[in-house]
């Protein structure tokens, strides 16, 4: 089968089993404000969540608005501090670059001892187009500090009793950014599991290592969106390799995309395994990606994560 026509039908494929499963809904509540018990436990079963409709209207047109204004001051390349302008980019005086680059449709990480070699096989990489550019932006490390529309966003009510509903009213957060996958350019993010500190720890459960929101900003699919393995949030640590010998590539059998509208966001624990393929498809995907962690998983405990962005996906 050519590698279109495959790629379709594993494409199809997952998307019929995500819409199958029962892990998507409003948020909901009972009368003294706990989180929906049905939720937590679809949650707890298969590590992630899709609350639907949670942005809507104002607020998604300003965040909108927001991120149309860093991409007019992002840097006009890797390592550059103007814009395409020649006007000083949003991250000119941060210490850090804060912006993670890929060339188009490549695999960074993938099979590298980067992040603690958690990436460790390659994804397929796609032929880009000629008139491709150098480098594609991909990730804005702490977009708080450069969008109003995200601080507000971080700081929603529900989604804070969400957080608290999963790890105790003593939560901390820990990680915020923006994901951006550009149409026939973004690329892929090798198959891991999130977190390097407590794999080995007697008391590891299916929480330990915390979870990410992820608010969609445009919705997502099958094409441009990221992959995961229901339930593999339970296995402790993953040998990934075995995982691609078993499927004969980096198209695990037992993945599905998360299918989103805008608005939609995903709760999505950080130990299942999950990761995206180059987007050769037409659709622009933005996530607004922000985390939590128990307080008890991080007091005390030594960082791992690796500070320059470049590194970090």
């Amino acid at each position: 089968m050519k590698e279109k026509s495959a790629k379709t039908l594993y494409e199809k494929e997952g998307t019929r089993r995500a819409l199958e499963l029962d892990n998507r809904g409003a948020i909901r509540f009972d009368e003294e404000g706990r989180l929906d018990p049905v939720i937590l436990q679809s949650y707890s079963r298969n590590g992630f969540f899709i609350f639907e409709g949670v942005i809507k209207g104002e607020e998604l047109q300003d965040i909108e608005q927001d991120l149309a204004d860093l991409l007019d001051h992002a840097p006009v390349t890797k390592g550059a501090k103007v814009d395409h302008k020649g006007r000083p980019s949003f991250n000119a005086s941060c210490q850090l670059e804060q912006i993670n680059w890929v060339k188009p449709l490549s695999d960074a990480v993938g099979g590298s001892t980067k992040n603690h070699g958690r990436h460790p096989v390659k994804m397929y990489e796609p032929v880009p187009q000629a008139d491709a550019p150098d480098f594609v932006l991909q990730y804005i490390n702490g977009s708080l500090q450069f969008s109003e529309a995200c601080l507000r966003l971080y700081g929603h009510p529900q989604l804070l009793a969400i957080a608290e509903a999963i790890n105790g009213e003593d939560f901390t957060p820990f990680n915020e950014g923006l994901w951006i996958k550009y149409p026939r350019l973004g690329g892929s993010v090798a198959w891991h599991q999130d977190g390097v500190t407590h794999w080995d720890k007697p008391d590891l459960d299916e929480n330990t290592h915390g979870f990410n929101f992820m608010a969609q900003l445009y919705g997502c699919n099958a094409g441009n969106e990221v992959w995961v393995v229901p339930g593999s949030h339970r296995l402790g640590k993953i040998d990934i390799k075995a995982r691609f010998e078993e499927a004969g590539s980096e198209r695990l059998h037992d993945a599905v995309p998360l299918i989103c509208n805008p608005g939609d966001v995903v709760i999505c624990n950080r130990q299942i395994l999950h990761g995206s393929f180059a987007n050769t498809s037409s659709d622009f995907r933005v996530t607004i990606n922000f985390g939590f962690h128990r307080r008890q998983s991080v007091l005390n405990v030594p960082s791992k994560e690796p500070a320059n962005p470049d590194a970090v996906y």
